[in-house]
């Protein structure tokens, strides 16, 4: 949670790092790990901090966080493809159970239906468990859909702040669950997921067209 005077270069770099990774994401895959790693840390540490503390101290707990997430995903270079991916299979868990559990319920005998329009931890588990080892094996893919999709949502949170949207502005410096789980839209925003899936799906077609460099792994082999 930031501070009300930083909500505008909370956005800014919202803005600026959601164009980087939805259109750009496998070409400047460190760049936009440092930049999502310094957005994850700043979140994280400044709201452990809370927001009865003094602006001073939420803004240096915000830097140190921030240098510290990014360090760690740009550390963890191939280990963050891992965790794209898995968070790629989590969210694809998410979506799919609603139609899946319903086209399961047509089979099962009564009394034996699935309840609950949410997956269960087991089904996350497998799905993310799942997006980790394709990764492996579709690194260039993965990152490019995970990019464009994380790079979309940051953006679009980024423009409706700069635009004078009050909830996304406040959201993008108190780092509500709004910004952090795009699949909990805000109240009465529907709309905003169908803009930040065709979004980015325009950043897919841009990086596998364009901006998404040679195929194959993150880094080749030498011969």
């Amino acid at each position: 949670m930031l501070p009300a005077p930083y909500q505008m270069p909370a956005t800014l770099l919202l803005l600026v790092s959601g164009v980087i990774a939805c259109f750009f994401g496998h070409r400047l895959f460190r760049l936009v790990l440092v930049l999502f790693g310094f957005i994850i840390g700043a979140l994280a540490s400044s709201s452990l901090v809370g927001a009865g503390a003094s602006s001073t101290t939420l803004m240096v707990a915000a830097v140190v966080g921030g240098l510290i997430g990014a360090g760690l995903l740009t550390a963890a270079y191939f280990v963050s493809v891992a965790l794209l991916g898995a968070m790629l299979g989590a969210a694809a868990g998410n979506l799919t159970f609603p139609a899946v559990s319903s086209l399961v319920n047509l089979v099962l005998p009564s009394g034996w239906e699935l309840t609950g329009r949410e997956p269960g931890i087991l089904v996350i588990v497998l799905f993310s468990t799942a997006g980790a080892v394709l990764s492996v094996y579709l690194q260039r893919y993965v990152i490019i859909v995970g990019t464009a999709f994380a790079g979309a949502w940051t953006l679009v949170v980024g423009v409706m702040g700069l635009a004078g949207n009050p909830l996304a502005r406040t959201a993008a410096a108190a780092g509500t669950v709004w910004v952090a789980y795009p699949l909990d839209p805000a109240p009465g925003r529907r709309w905003v997921l169908i803009a930040w899936v065709v979004l980015a799906l325009a950043g897919c077609a841009v990086q596998l067209g364009w901006t998404g460099g040679s195929k194959g792994r993150v880094v080749r082999r030498r011969a």
